[in-house]
């Protein structure tokens, strides 16, 4: 369960002028298990994703998280919340699939054997068992965002960001995605330009200007943002 409460990001100017508002006004309670976020660049959709585990805290207001707040509980906040990025390469830091997965699992209290089985499984389950001592480099964009998503997801988090994480693929990689995706237990926010992928969400949320301009159902919000898109 998420929460926003009278949330607002600005981020300081040139000296002199005033701050930039990022956001503001977000008052949300998130408990879908599908919620998707669409918007134009720079809306603003991006800082309200990672505001959901502390990676941008809000300068009015308070983001809760199974009433956790993530500016006193960062650490408590980021087990329990994933967060997927539009490009893998800023998340896959180790040489090979096997050891990204492990680092991962790194603040988990498992054995040397525990943690083995637990890393196989995970690369198991996102066709990666194959390529565990592959190069990092020598995977496909799409391949890498599923060792990004095998990395995040081995934690068993409650909770999964994804920030755009099929916009640098193509239509094949795009479809692997977004199938994983929509077959997790998890809770899982979507920031997303892909309107199919956001009309199979729960409830869709359009950001606009910095601000919550439509909420509801998947049809009658991606009308709102096709009709608001289309005077731009």
């Amino acid at each position: 369960m998420i929460t926003f409460e009278s949330v607002a990001v600005r981020a300081e100017s040139t000296p002199g002028a005033p701050d930039v508002t990022i956001l503001a006004g977000v008052d949300l309670h998130l408990v879908e298990r599908r919620v998707a976020v669409v918007g134009a660049n720079g809306s603003g959709k991006s800082t309200l994703a990672r505001l959901v585990n502390g990676l941008v805290l809000p300068t009015d207001g308070r983001v809760l998280v199974d009433g956790l707040d993530t500016a006193r509980d960062g650490a408590a906040i980021r087990r329990r919340v994933g967060f997927v990025f539009t490009d893998p390469d800023a998340q896959l830091v180790m040489p090979t699939p096997r050891e990204d997965v492990a680092l991962s699992l790194r603040r988990l209290t498992l054995d040397a054997a525990e943690r083995a089985e637990r890393v196989h499984g995970v690369l198991a389950r996102f066709g990666l068992a194959a390529h565990a001592e592959v190069s990092v480099h020598a995977l496909s964009g799409g391949q890498k965002q599923l060792l990004a998503l095998a990395g995040v997801l081995a934690t068993e988090p409650a909770i999964l960001v994804c920030d755009e994480p099929t916009t640098l693929l193509d239509l094949r990689w795009r479809r692997v995605v977004d199938e994983l995706l929509d077959s997790l237990d998890q809770q899982v926010v979507l920031v997303t330009h892909d309107l199919d992928a956001a009309a199979r969400a729960d409830r869709v949320l359009v950001v606009d200007g910095g601000r919550i301009v439509a909420d509801g159902d998947a049809w009658g919000a991606i009308e709102t943002y096709r009709d608001r898109m289309a005077v731009r």
